[in-house]
């Protein structure tokens, strides 16, 4: 489907008049060739390529992107998709890295590059970045452990619950969220040997799934009346400013706030 949007936009432009050059290319680099190899090899760290020998390790690497290229070949001359193949642009080799180097620097001279910041998703135990694309790769649902946190209310014994399958970020955690819309209910738990009970507030759908003992349900309130109470630091390894450990909206604008 990929290329064959490629060739009707190409030929759609060549056929206006425009000088359209149609360069196949193979693009060497990246992670999943590095995962077919170590595949091959046996490999599941990188102490192990390392172990192994970078440079044997990229040679394998070098060999192995051209595994495939008679099936391209064969499949772009059978959907008819008029491209040049005999004289490729190919990623590793010198002239194209080069090449590379060159517009970057020349960019940077430009002043177009700046450093900043962008959450993308990480692995590990490559020790790289992903794109989105790697991620997609074998990708599967899965059903995986979470867990309920109760947050305790700032100026009441009660407590916010919340749901998270990343349990990891409760560290540096300074807020909660709730949909405007919904309703939340508190409730007290009648605890055969807590006499008192405990408080919670949740979403009032989830009460009958995630209490598995009798309750009493206090309130009602929409997250939107939730908004902006204050509850405790769950784990106060850092200093967090008064006033930062709230209840927040969906539709809450943390800009303007």
């Amino acid at each position: 489907m990929a290329r064959t949007l490629k060739d009707v936009i190409c030929r759609y432009k060549t056929m206006n008049g425009f000088q359209v050059k149609r360069k196949a290319g193979w693009d060497t680099h990246g992670l999943p060739v590095e995962i077919e190899v170590e595949k091959q090899l046996g490999l599941s760290t990188k102490q192990e390529i390392e172990e192994y020998g970078i440079a044997e390790f990229n040679k394998k690497c070098r060999e192995s992107v051209f595994t495939y290229e008679a099936h391209w070949r064969e499949m772009t001359e059978r959907m008819a998709f008029l491209i040049d193949m005999d004289d490729p642009y190919i990623t590793l080799e010198n002239d194209y890295i080069e090449s590379e180097w060159w517009i970057l620097d020349k960019v940077f001279k430009d002043g177009l590059i700046y450093e900043g910041y962008k959450i993308l998703p990480y692995c590990p135990r490559c020790g790289t970045g992903l794109a989105s694309h790697e991620v997609a790769q074998g990708y599967e649902e899965i059903k995986t452990m979470s867990a309920y946190v109760a947050f305790k209310r700032k100026d009441a014994d009660e407590y916010f619950l919340a749901w998270t399958t990343t349990p990891w970020t409760l560290l540096s955690n300074v807020s909660l969220t709730v949909n405007a819309n919904m309703d939340y209910v508190k409730i007290r738990t009648k605890d055969k040997e807590d006499t008192k009970g405990k408080v919670y507030i949740l979403a009032k759908d989830s009460a009958p799934r995630v209490i598995n003992e009798e309750y009493e349900v206090l309130e009602v309130k929409t997250g939107k009346e939730l908004e902006f109470m204050e509850y405790e630091q769950l784990m106060p390894f850092v200093e967090v400013p008064e006033g930062k450990k709230i209840i927040l909206c969906d539709t809450c604008r943390l800009c303007d706030y």
